[in-house]
């Protein structure tokens, strides 16, 4: 995809995501940075900080674990290399919260390759957000999770290990699936 289309599909996922009950009413919402050709967060960043909403924007830690920080703006973000170079992701400038700060959200946008019919996610394979996902469900806390996709990476069926936990939506430019429970029980 070109960085045009990318463009114009972020667009359209910010309205879809931001029609979600689960992000009109929440308070705190932990998300990431788009890299590459993945459907584009930041025009959906700065929307939900133009609402008032707290955004938490993860840092890679060494053990591939996530610490996190406030999102101020475009121009708080900062490269950092992982991966002896590697790999260059767009992180929150300023204090590092601990990894547990994620247990403080209404709602959490995971990043995925791909999600199937019973709202299983595919992920890169690093295991962050399975660790995310292990210390929310260890906090007895149930935040809304949402991935965000391209229409195309909605598949019928992905891989899944016993640790995989299922999302309760995706939203994609053209619109959003359900898995599990309502948007009233989010």
């Amino acid at each position: 995809m070109t960085a045009d289309d990318v463009q114009a599909h972020a667009g359209a996922l910010a309205r879809r995501a931001l029609a979600l009950p689960e992000l009109a009413e929440a308070r705190t919402v932990a998300a990431y940075v788009s890299v590459g050709s993945e459907p584009g967060t930041l025009a959906l960043l700065d929307a939900l900080r133009a609402r008032g909403v707290r955004v938490l924007l993860p840092a890679l830690l060494p053990d591939n674990d996530l610490a996190w920080g406030v999102y101020r703006g475009p121009d708080s973000l900062l490269p950092a290399e992982h991966g002896g170079g590697r790999m260059t992701l767009l992180e929150p400038a300023g204090e590092r919260l601990r990894p547990r700060a994620v247990t403080e959200a209404d709602a959490v946008l995971l990043p995925g390759l791909s999600v199937d019919a019973r709202g299983m996610r595919l992920g890169r394979g690093g295991g962050s957000y399975d660790r995310v996902l292990a210390r929310l469900e260890r906090a007895r806390v149930r935040p809304a999770l949402v991935v965000l996709l391209y229409d195309w990476e909605v598949v019928e069926r992905v891989p899944q290990e016993p640790h995989d936990r299922p999302v309760d939506a995706v939203v994609t430019p053209s619109g959003v699936r359900r898995f599990g429970r309502p948007a009233s029980e989010a």
